[in-house]
């Protein structure tokens, strides 16, 4: 796990290799170390879009990840919730994946419930909230806009096509949703992306010139070196243990 998790964000702007891993949000803190000694990882990601939601199980893992400097990476249940990314990041999180995004909107509602002012419009308030001690609040809401990582993730070829549109200043990845894509793709049998490989390298393109990376699913570290051949920057693959 990297000493400086507030680097982080940093790190994926400036293009260089960050792997994390899946982790179940009732994992044990046994197992939970057991995956991480496996690594190294920059961050462990869990998800409520296919998974339940239980929020004080989210504080409960949150706060176990930042005794043992983890970060944590959460995509929320559904689209539709952005508008309360910041209320999800109250529980513990360091940094949201919004799933589905298909509109400019979605981006740009994300971008103000992510940051505080002046970035955004995020409320203050949560004693759960990610590296909230000691701080006063200007201070923290400096902070986190520093630290916290936002991703979009696509999963139509629709929303491949309008990746620079979502590269906006304050999104850090675009992720990609590869079974959802999968069946966006054979819905457009005549479209120019005819496969996933496709659609991350026309996304990559698409960044040129943005701080916004590419985040691929790779699984393992045995596929890993593909994508970051084409490019990519940021994985998340299954534990190894």
């Amino acid at each position: 796990m990297s000493e400086d998790v507030i680097g982080l964000k940093k790190k994926i702007r400036e293009g260089a290799q960050v792997v994390g891993v899946v982790m179940p949000v009732d994992v044990a803190r046994e197992r939970f170390q057991a995956i991480l000694d496996a690594g190294p990882y920059d961050f462990v990601a869990i998800d409520s879009q296919h998974s339940p939601l239980n929020e004080e199980r989210i504080v409960s893992f949150c706060a176990m990840a930042e005794a043992l400097n983890v970060f944590v990476q959460f995509r929320i249940k559904h689209t539709r919730h952005t508008y309360l990314i910041g209320n999800y990041l109250d529980l513990g999180p360091c940094g949201v994946e919004v799933p589905q995004t298909e509109r400019d909107e979605t981006a740009e509602e994300a971008l103000q419930a992510f940051y505080y002012p002046p970035l955004g419009g995020r409320s203050y308030g949560g004693r759960a909230r990610r590296g909230i001690t000691g701080k006063e609040p200007v201070a923290y809401a400096e902070w986190w806009n520093h630290y916290g990582v936002l991703w979009l993730q696509m999963e139509s070829v629709e929303a491949v096509s309008h990746a620079r549109q979502f590269a906006k200043p304050g999104v850090d990845c675009l992720s990609f949703g590869p079974i959802d894509l999968m069946f966006s793709l054979k819905a457009h049998p005549h479209h120019p992306f005819q496969n996933i490989d496709d659609c991350i390298t026309y996304v990559i393109r698409a960044l040129e010139g943005t701080s916004t990376r590419a985040c691929v699913r790779s699984g393992s570290p045995d596929k890993r070196s593909k994508y970051a051949d084409m490019g990519a920057t940021v994985f998340v693959e299954h534990p190894r243990v």
